[in-house]
């Protein structure tokens, strides 16, 4: 099964309203550009001007306002929608950073929470946000292809991709918000690409822009070749997923079927 997919960008806020609006916006516009999936930033319901301000009060349920009218805009727009919000849990008093699989039918597919925070850079996610812990894979399926997804500093992780590709994904969405900084941009591209090849699989990367982020939406293809990208500003890119074109990377190359580890969740104490 072959067909077009999307990465949009954008800089969230703390407006929520406008928020909103330029996620149903980027929905909008890929759907004018064929797209039968569009993978929208992390944090794209809310984003805190001030790194240490406490998250509660913005957080929302999964059937909150953002959620319930970015399933309303999939469903009128017959599109598969991935997105993430600040979760609110019942407990501990931290929420969570969530990303949310919206199906063509506005029913949600997957959830995904975060497992790895983003604790490096001089920066402590962890103090404003709860780790999730490691479930079963969050993957579901769109016309026959079945999707992974990945939240951000997971990039880094390999064993994070390996875990949803073991799970049948061929295709992994990424909603990020990268922060700018030196080697930032090189780092994200260069590790999309490697996710990509060492799993033979799509990486559809969606970042937040400018000016805290960095932007650089890529659609990687199974080979590591950058097929599509978003630079800088606010926009969005579209490629072709194609069953076809997984196949025949698979075939050149069959590490996943040469490989000779396989990946289990570690087993932590409690953060």
């Amino acid at each position: 099964m072959d067909f077009p997919a999307a990465v949009a960008q954008f800089a969230s806020g703390p407006d929520k309203q406008l928020n909103l609006k330029s996620a149903t916006g980027a929905v909008d516009t890929a759907v004018r550009a064929g797209a039968r999936l569009v993978v929208l930033p992390e944090n794209s319901m809310y984003a805190a001007p001030d790194p240490a301000e406490d998250l509660t009060a913005h957080a929302e349920d999964l059937d909150g306002p953002f959620v319930t009218a970015l399933s309303v805009a999939a469903r009128a727009a017959g599109i598969t929608v991935v997105a993430g919000l600040t979760e609110r849990l019942p407990e501990p008093a931290r929420p969570a950073n969530t990303l949310v699989a919206i199906g063509a039918d506005g029913a949600i597919r997957a959830v995904y929470r975060k497992v790895h925070l983003y604790d490096a850079f001089g920066y402590r996610e962890s103090d404003h946000i709860t780790p999730a812990d490691i479930t079963e894979p969050a993957v579901f399926d769109v016309d026959g292809l079945r999707w992974g997804m990945l939240t951000c500093y997971d990039l880094r992780f390999p064993e994070a991709a390996r875990y949803l590709v073991d799970a049948g994904a061929v295709a992994l969405a990424l909603p990020a918000a990268w922060l700018a900084g030196p080697a930032k941009e090189d780092h994200w591209q260069v590790l999309a690409r490697a996710r990509a090849i060492e799993n033979t699989a799509y990486v559809l990367a969606a970042g937040q822009t400018g000016p805290v982020c960095c932007g650089q939406s890529i659609i990687v293809d199974p080979m590591g070749i950058v097929v599509a990208g978003a630079g800088e500003a606010p926009g969005v890119a579209v490629a072709t997923v194609s069953s076809t074109r997984l196949e025949e990377v698979r075939l050149t190359n069959p590490s996943l079927g040469n490989r000779r580890f396989q990946v289990e969740p570690a087993r932590l104490a409690p953060r």
